[in-house]
């Protein structure tokens, strides 16, 4: 499984568009159909494979592959976490989905081809979503964005795992836990908004909800857009077009605006290093999140969730244990620590930052790295043992002398086995001029 990511943060006029998405997922289409291929078996369990084609869009048939990773010891049950990415199933695929499934000691599908592609002279990613934007603009077909077809593929798979679930199992499958990367975590949010058998989502690395306001972060953190949004850049869609179709196209796949929708237990996985982002832009939205929400940022690590360690090697187990551990919870009805802080400051004028957690905490720790400016995608995390009073810390960082300084504090949890962690929200502080 790669984690194929790439994307936008952009800016959006927000008016209500949830009868476009919605009505666009459940409209019925006759080239919807799917086929059980048959099973393998192999010292780390069973993976059923599954082909489907979820709708036709725009001419085109959408075919999927859909893979179901179930440990040795492990039984299907009333729920299911789906993992949505691009390309076509390979051996590195299986491995991993085999170890977040073991990780977290439930059954895992992915679901491949999250989008068709390549289509219109080859373009793929980032430069096909674009190019389903313009396309919008120009004759204001409302199926032209990309992510339209995207999130009724995931509706889809569901459909498909219900139907293989009772016809191959006996069991009823009702619910799901939902989450991908990148545009594949953009898509998770819009299925969100749009199916009620999401249970829980995960999106990872989608860190740019409420578009409207953060293009103008972007550009007062960078100077400019980051230059990982130059398809959008290029073809005019940032700054957004001046006129009510321009607008409307944004609100219509801005999770930020479905977010009344949004209120199942919600986990955002985030690289401290992402180039696509600015540091803090889930500051921008956080608060305007309902119900149960938590945070994950992986320290000197990018878009990929790739943190870089002392000894120089990379490692996604941070990542991938927390989303194992959040799978796990709400697949098989287990309680997800959860965790409160205050970001303020001390009577000495420093930086503090108080963290309750809920959950049994095992340990805690404040990352910390420095910055000529705040742009911190260069920037190196250095981390610092607190120490916990119960269920509870207090944290302090001094304020910078010169620069900027950022920070946000990680608690180690504990479920079913697996230890894991939770991040809070970060906080930048300029030195005084």
């Amino acid at each position: 499984m790669k984690w194929c990511f790439g994307l936008v943060g952009l800016v959006i006029g927000v008016l209500p568009a949830w009868a476009d998405l919605f009505d666009y997922v459940k409209k019925e289409d006759k080239a919807y159909s799917w086929k059980y291929n048959g099973s393998k078996n192999s010292d780390a369990g069973t993976v059923y494979e599954i082909s489907m084609i979820s709708q036709k869009w725009q001419g085109i048939e959408w075919d999927h592959e859909i893979r179901v990773y179930v440990p040795k010891g492990v039984k299907p049950g009333a729920s299911m976490a789906i993992y949505n990415t691009g390309g076509k199933p390979d051996a590195i695929n299986s491995l991993i989905g085999f170890d977040l499934s073991r990780r977290a000691q439930i059954p895992i599908a992915i679901l491949y081809g999250i989008p068709k592609q390549p289509l219109y002279d080859g373009k793929k990613e980032d430069a096909l979503i674009a190019e389903t934007f313009v396309r919008y603009l120009k004759d204001g077909d409302e199926d032209w964005p990309l992510l339209f077809p995207m999130t009724k593929s995931l509706v889809r798979a569901m459909d498909t795992l219900q139907a293989f679930s009772k016809q191959e199992w006996k069991t009823e499958l009702k619910t799901f836990v939902v989450t991908g990367a990148s545009k594949r975590g953009w898509t998770s949010w819009l299925t969100a908004a749009s199916d009620p058998r999401v249970k829980a989502v995960a999106p990872l690395v989608i860190d740019t909800l409420n578009f409207k306001e953060q293009l103008p972060y972007q550009i007062k953190s960078y100077g400019k857009p980051s230059e990982m949004i130059h398809d959008y850049t290029e073809r005019g869609l940032v700054p957004i077009p001046k006129d009510g179709r321009g607008e409307k196209l944004w609100s219509m796949i801005d999770p930020w605006v479905y977010r009344d929708k949004l209120t199942m237990p919600k986990l955002i996985v985030n690289g401290a290093n992402d180039p696509y982002w600015t540091l803090d832009a889930l500051n921008l939205y956080w608060d305007d999140l309902k119900g149960e929400k938590s945070v994950l940022y992986v320290p000197n690590a990018g878009h990929g969730l790739d943190q870089v360690l002392e000894d120089g090697k990379k490692d996604r187990s941070r990542a991938l244990n927390t989303i194992a551990a959040f799978a796990r919870a709400h697949v098989l009805d287990e309680k997800f620590p959860t965790m409160t802080w205050k970001h303020d400051d001390a009577a000495d004028g420093n930086c503090r930052l108080c963290v309750n957690a809920n959950g049994k905490p095992k340990a805690v720790r404040v990352w910390v790295a420095n910055s000529e400016t705040r742009d911190f995608r260069k920037s190196k995390w250095e981390e610092k043992a607190g120490t916990l009073d119960k269920d509870s810390c207090e944290l302090f960082v001094d304020k910078p002398k010169k620069g900027c300084r950022a920070f946000f504090a990680e608690v180690d949890f504990e479920i079913g086995g697996l230890t894991f962690t939770q991040s809070t929200q970060l906080r930048i502080v300029e030195a005084q001029k």
